[in-house]
């Protein structure tokens, strides 16, 4: 075993001194000297390690280590996948996975089922969020990660999966689930607001996404009174390139180029256009975006704006024009690398950070507003580069309450709706559905003996000014002064409650509706508070300000 076991390291040693050599003599690497060189310093110093280290060394574990801290000092998004991961990869790409097909989450030292998805297998066998997994397959779940438990509950589609839960006033149940082929919607929900108002929600940019895209806005133009279309790329994070220029195409002509890439090497020069027929260049559009809006979503939202197809609405984008390709490795890994960096019509490009040119401590810079370049939109509309794509209307976002974020991180919100999913036996539609007085009073018993302190933004600013006072030794002189306010800021929670009374009872109202109708329940619903949603409704009712919005200024 010994033996077997040195020779399976020095394996790794010959196979890194083989690099040097393949490198040496690869006339594509202009710095092959240096490559060559830091190659074999890398092998002999694993050699020595491995020779003369007090403890028997993980091969792969120390190698592993080495090309992910190597591949970080580049961008966040070069990565090594190594075999185990290829699947996890793959469902990234294609939004497919074999499984059970829910969301998990977790709750002490048990995980939760969050969310099933509607029409597969954990619906179907009556799994509801609430529940807690306690067995997989009779292994105890017990201090599993969320990660652990995806893993357990994956495998071939056809195949049986055992669980034993446990549900609120149900107590133990076993329940056995056949796995199936779980595709993720790139388009979970469309539907028509107001009678002629369309609305397309985009969750990502897998295999498809354009095809589910057209045949939303087909199903949609059904409506014969249709006046406008909403395109929602909110906290969508993107995916494969090619995907978002089949949306574009969607709402613009044949031919019409969407976003170009420049890389290092040549290949990765190109341009993209718009390869098939659209299926609606009229209907005036709206795309909604915010900070975390990327990649993809970028070229679909800055496409739009740069060729005055569609007005911009929500808060600027995330900010990454860096095109990623895998490599084929040995061994089944894989590398994902950045290969291009790319550009909207109008010619600028959106990456907001560079990751080539990094201070001294590691850090990278954003692009300073006075380097920032502009550029014109295809009616002559002034735009600019160097940090995500700016929404024609910015609106604000606002942040929870002290309360609200405290009720949601102690799962208060969670909890109740599993408790009035357990009372109720229906609800009216998620549009529809309201809580009423009696409700909001059963909520506030519910919470009543239940921990959820938080901390105001006047209380952390209170307890920072007294560490600064007493820093410098002013703190005795103030301390009155500093008690008394205190006492006066003392959050009051029942006062809390009442204050935020609204914002709660929606947070409420979505978490129940979801017990019932699932995943669609977020966009019905969404249309009542949707302060974005409801800028683009006011836009639609006055569309001489569109047109004065994508015309020259």
């Amino acid at each position: 075993m010994k033996i077997s076991k040195q020779l399976s390291k020095w394996t790794i040693v010959v196979a890194l001194s083989s690099l040097v050599t393949l490198f040496a003599f690869n006339p594509s690497s202009t710095n092959y000297f240096e490559i060559s060189k830091n190659l074999d310093i890398f092998a002999t110093l694993y050699r020595e390690v491995n020779t003369y280290y007090v403890d028997d060394v993980d091969a792969g574990k120390l190698i592993k280590t080495g090309i992910t801290e190597m591949l970080k000092s580049l961008d966040p998004y070069t990565n090594f996948i190594s075999e185990s991961e290829a699947e996890d990869f793959r469902f990234q790409m294609t939004g497919q996975y074999g499984g059970i097909g829910s969301l998990v989450g977790t709750k002490g030292e048990y995980v939760v089922i969050t969310e099933p998805y509607e029409g597969y297998a954990a619906q179907k066998a009556d799994l509801r969020a609430g529940d807690i997994v306690l067995e997989i397959e009779g292994k105890s779940t017990k201090g599993k990660t969320t990660s652990d438990i995806s893993k357990m509950l994956k495998g071939q589609p056809g195949t049986p999966v055992k669980l034993l839960i446990k549900r609120e006033g149900e107590g133990e149940l076993l329940k056995t689930i056949t796995r199936e082929e779980i595709q993720i919607k790139n388009v979970p929900y469309s539907g028509i607001i107001n009678n002629d108002i369309g609305y397309i929600r985009l969750a990502s940019f897998t295999q498809n996404a354009g095809k589910e895209v057209r045949d939303a806005l087909i199903e949609l133009k059904k409506n014969t009174k249709l006046k406008g279309i909403i395109l929602d790329v909110r906290g969508n994070p993107g995916g494969l390139l090619h995907e978002s220029i089949n949306i574009v195409n969607v709402f613009v002509q044949q031919g019409q180029e969407i976003v170009s890439t420049k890389g290092k090497v040549s290949e990765w020069d190109k341009v993209y256009k718009t390869l098939n027929q659209p299926v609606d260049t009229e209907t005036p559009v709206i795309v909604l975006t915010n900070r975390g809006s990327a990649s993809a979503s970028e070229i679909v939202s800055g496409s739009i704006q740069d060729l005055d197809r569609g007005v911009i609405i929500g808060q600027r984008t995330f900010g990454k024009g860096l095109v990623q390709s895998t490599r084929p490795l040995s061994y089944n890994t894989q590398l994902k690398v950045t290969t291009a960096k790319y550009y909207t019509p109008s010619g600028r490009c959106i990456q907001a950070l560079d990751y080539s040119h990094r201070n001294e401590d590691g850090s990278v810079g954003s692009v300073p507003d006075s380097l920032k370049k502009s550029f014109k939109t295809k009616s002559g509309r002034t735009v600019y580069d160097g940090g995500g794509i700016t929404p024609d209307i910015v609106t604000n976002t606002s942040d929870f309450s002290k309360i609200t974020e405290s009720l949601i991180t102690n799962q208060l919100i969670f909890d109740f709706a599993t408790q009035y999913r357990i009372k109720h036996a229906s609800i009216q539609p998620a549009k529809d559905f309201k809580l009423n007085e009696q409700d909001y009073t059963d909520f506030k018993q519910f919470i009543a003996n239940k921990n959820y302190d938080y901390q105001t933004k006047s209380e952390k600013a209170l307890e920072e000014f007294k560490l600064k006072a007493e820093d410098e030794k002013y703190f005795e002189a103030v301390k009155a002064q500093y008690d008394n306010l205190k006492q006066n800021l003392h959050h009051d929670k029942l006062a809390d409650l009442e204050k935020n009374k609204a914002e709660i009872i929606q947070l409420l109202e979505l978490e129940i509706a979801k017990r019932y109708y699932f995943q669609r329940a977020a966009y019905e619903m969404a249309y009542k508070n949707d302060d974005d949603i409801k800028e683009s409704l006011k836009l639609f009712e006055d569309i001489n300000k569109y047109k004065k919005i994508l015309s020259k200024k």
